[in-house]
């Protein structure tokens, strides 16, 4: 085999064009599929950095006479399920995660993400304290009730105080101890600033590299800097707040059908119990943890492998031509070998060996391109891809590309060896090279061609669609102008009570307003496609005497302005005034779909719904305008109906995100927005800001990657194929040059001839793209959840790239038809 191996290094030498354009072709195919595994293997095919990560499961309510899933639970609800379900779960845990401000030692604020989880979270996850201790359950116990609550103690009066408030105990993120304190071991048993009255109290630190990892709908924080013990009351009032994210580890031997069968027993039993939990439909549902965090980005990465696959196989059926059109030119060479004792195995092992040679060097070029591609990859990648950080060429990545190599070897390989094997030594040695004309030629490179045209036709398809998709998410309507908007949270501050943040909220807004350039500004929370959206109930009169006709709406808690901000159109009715924005003014504002749903054929302003937002029981609120539906959540997905209430309603300060409307560029605003807000409130922090295009961009960006990644290959694959069908025509001109020169010297036109090759290269061409339009009509289907406003058999789209390929092939096969039609006769006749 070293004989074999050195001989073809020999061989392939001479032939450095070959060489380099059979490496180039491989290195192509392996390094795209390398960096397209790299990402598949991170994301679905690695466990997750847990211990046991198998007999992991997230717990998930749903609410589904609301057709409201995938929600978080409320404490009591986790705490009953925790308790009823014990025989199946070894332990289960639940976090919750957000934002806010401290200030730092001299007094500016800080955004830090903060995670609550109970006392038993780190142990279930499996993850390590390199410092100090883990939460015990003590950390957890519920706060003291409130002085006013607590009971008298002998001898004094009712007013007497109660016990002090808990401290919050927390265990720190490696990277935050390392960023904010330098990997000072000191900063156990301190509190950090600013934590008054309660404090946090830092009793460890978490090994390096941990991180939450929930699908980017549950609006989890991944790398919290702040872990704190939740002391958790059970408190059956309030039941109906829902906020942690559950996580559950089966006992061994466990299956989720029947962890999923106790927990559906407890689900039923909270049914009979509470009458809201009947009439709204609730029931728990079990996810594996992996499954649920992949599920979201499955299908297009399984779409993207797939398509990386067809594009190797088209780069080893250009190689297979490549090799069959040398072998041809390498027939005497062949025979002579033979002829001087070389046995016909030796010699596909010698064509077996120049294969893999040739795969070694595109490999190793591959892994080299696909190491560079791993950094665009990331550079446009969707925000929605999770464990990004992870994704990298490791051992099993190689594994795949020395594994995709080789098979690319055997696959391009065999196909001249077979050809060598069947080679008619006697004819080739006697000269012959007669043939029975251009419809004769050689079969095996003809059916490679045709595979190559069916491989590519799906990949043209598939990014067809998905660039019907990108126009039609262009063309979508969010229900609000994103030109000239900068958006922005703002953080922390004093607080007071009410009157006072109402005070606050209008300065903010006044000194915004002051900024030269804008135009308006206003405040909301949640905001347009920035997450954080949840749902309340709402039901018409009907309602009251039938608890099963509330329903689940979208809501905001906006400032006065927030429409005309947006250029949201207001359809009926007026928007909000500064007078409307008042605790005792129970009014709301509808977009048409809750309109249209709740009041069919009728005008809704005037009307009255009913709304649980700030009680324990539904209230009624007037409805005084109508207006046009936002997408808040996705671009390619309407979302449900939405419902808006002034920030005045709920006491005022929970404005989060702003936005400005500008005459000019909104990010050149950027610093302006953040010296006036400093103005109102030093302890305020303003974060996440930039231009509302971009938080439209990266709504886009999961279509606008699937699209950029297979038009890339689709494209490459073309260009293969083309070169293929090239190179086959052009040594059907080569081998039946002869045969030409009769043709024409008995009269045959150069038009003639020019219509004998290309049809020839149509005829390929055809039975590829038959073959691919029915791979296409199976294959596309995979497709639909990546799809926007299209289906996956679009006539239109299979009919474009129909008439693309045939220009492809019609141009491929036109550069060898014209050289055959320029033939000289009598040359051509000498060549015999």
């Amino acid at each position: 085999m070293l004989k074999d191996l050195l001989f073809a290094a020999r061989t392939l030498r001479r032939s450095p064009v070959f060489t380099l354009a059979a490496a180039l072709t491989i290195a192509l195919g392996i390094g795209a599929s390398t960096a397209i595994f790299s990402v598949t293997n991170a994301v679905l095919l690695r466990p997750l950095p847990y211990r046991d990560p198998p007999r992991l499961v997230v717990e998930y309510m749903d609410l589904q006479k609301r057709a409201n899933y995938s929600m978080p639970l409320s404490v009591e609800n986790y705490i009953d399920i925790k308790n009823g379900t014990t025989g199946s779960f070894e332990d289960m845990t639940a976090v919750q995660t957000g934002r806010q401000v401290l200030p730092r030692e001299d007094g500016s604020p800080e955004q830090v993400r903060i995670a609550r989880q109970t006392t038993n979270f780190f142990r279930v996850m499996g993850a390590r304290i390199v410092l100090g201790r883990d939460f015990v359950d003590a950390d957890g116990e519920p706060q003291p009730p409130p002085p006013q609550q607590a009971a008298p103690s002998a001898g004094a009066g009712q007013g007497a105080p109660g016990p002090p408030p808990l401290p919050a105990m927390v265990i720190l993120s490696h990277e935050y101890w390392q960023r904010r304190y330098g990997g000072d071991p000191g900063i156990l048993g301190k509190n950090l600033a600013g934590a008054a009255p309660r404090g946090l109290l830092v009793v460890g630190v978490l090994a390096p590299g941990f991180e939450l990892l929930f699908p980017p709908a549950d609006n989890v924080e991944a790398n919290p800097d702040l872990w704190i013990a939740n002391r958790l009351s059970y408190d059956n009032a309030a039941r109906n707040t829902y906020g942690l994210r559950v996580i559950g580890r089966l006992r061994p031997g466990v299956t989720l059908e029947r962890a999923q069968a106790a927990v559906d027993a407890v689900s039923a039993q909270l049914r009979q119990s509470f009458p809201i939990q009947q009439t709204a439909g609730f029931h728990a549902r079990l996810e594996p943890m992996h499954k649920t965090l992949v599920g979201e980005v499955r299908p297009a990465i399984l779409a993207l492998m797939g398509a990386v696959i067809f594009l190797l196989l088209i780069a080893c059926a250009n190689v297979a031509n490549l090799l069959l059109v040398r072998a041809s030119l390498r027939g005497g060479e062949l025979a002579v070998r033979s002829a001087l004792g070389a046995g016909r195995w030796r010699i596909v092992r010698q064509l077996l060996a120049e294969a893999f040679l040739l795969t070694l060097t595109g490999g190793v070029l591959g892994v080299a391109l696909a190491w560079f591609g791993i950094y665009e990859l990331l550079e446009i990648a969707p925000a929605n891809l999770p464990r990004l950080n992870s994704i990298r060429i490791d051992p099993f990545v190689l594994a795949f590309a020395a594994a995709a190599a080789l098979a690319s070897a055997v696959l391009f390989g065999l196909v001249p060896a077979w050809s060598a094997f069947r080679l008619d030594l006697m004819n080739v040695l006697r000269g012959s090279s007669r043939t029975s004309g251009l419809a004769g030629a050689g079969l095996l490179r003809n059916a490679v061609v045709v595979a190559e045209v069916a491989l590519c036709f799906v990949l043209l398809i598939g990014s067809g669609l998905m660039f019907r998709s990108f126009l039609e998410l262009q063309r979508i309507n969010p229900g609000f102008d994103p030109n000239g908007l900068l958006t922005f949270q703002i953080l922390g501050g004093r607080g007071g009570p009410p009157p006072q943040r109402a005070a606050t909220m209008r300065d903010v807004e006044a000194k915004l307003r002051a900024i030269p350039g804008v135009q308006s500004a206003t405040g909301s929370f949640p905001f347009p496609l920035s997450g954080g959206f949840s749902t309340i109930r709402w039901g018409t009169e009907e309602a009251l005497a039938d608890n099963t006709k509330f329903q689940a709406v979208d809501w905001q808690r906006v400032r006065p302005g927030y429409f005309e901000t947006m250029r949201t159109p207001l359809l009926e009715g007026r928007v909000f005034t500064e007078a409307d924005n008042d605790p005792s003014r129970a009014i709301v504002i509808v977009d048409q779909m809750l309109a249209l749903k709740a009041f069919p054929g009728q005008s809704a302003v005037g009307k009255r719904i009913l709304i649980r937002i700030r009680t324990a029981e539904p209230e009624f609120a007037e409805i005084v305008g109508v207006v046009g539906h936002q997408r808040v959540t996705s671009l390619a997905d309407p979302g449900r109906e939405q419902l808006y209430v002034t920030d005045g309603l709920l006491g005022f300060g929970g404005l989060r995100r702003w936005a400005v409307r500008t005459s000019g560029d909104p990010a050149s605003l950027a610093s302006a927005v953040r010296a006036e807000i400093v103005k109102v409130d030093p302890q305020m922090l303003v974060a996440d800001v930039r231009p509302m295009t971009e938080l439209v961009r990266q709504a886009q960006a999961g279509t606008r990657f699937s699209l950029l990644l297979i038009g890339v290959f689709a494209v490459i694959a073309a260009l293969l194929v083309a070169v293929g069908l090239y190179g086959v025509l052009s040594t059907v001109v080569r081998q039946r040059t002869a045969e030409i020169g009769v043709r024409m010297a008995l009269g045959a036109a150069p038009a003639t001839i020019l219509g004998l090759v290309i049809g020839h290269g149509l005829r390929l061409s055809a039975a590829g793209i038959a073959f691919g339009l029915v791979a296409a009509l199976v294959l596309t289907r995979l497709m639909t959840t990546m799809l926007v406003g299209v289906r996956p058999t679009d006539p239109a789209t299979f009919a474009v790239m129909v008439l693309v390929f045939f220009a492809i092939a019609a141009f491929s096969s036109w550069l060898p038809a014209r050289r055959a039609a320029a033939l000289d006769p009598t040359e051509a006749l000498r060549t015999e």
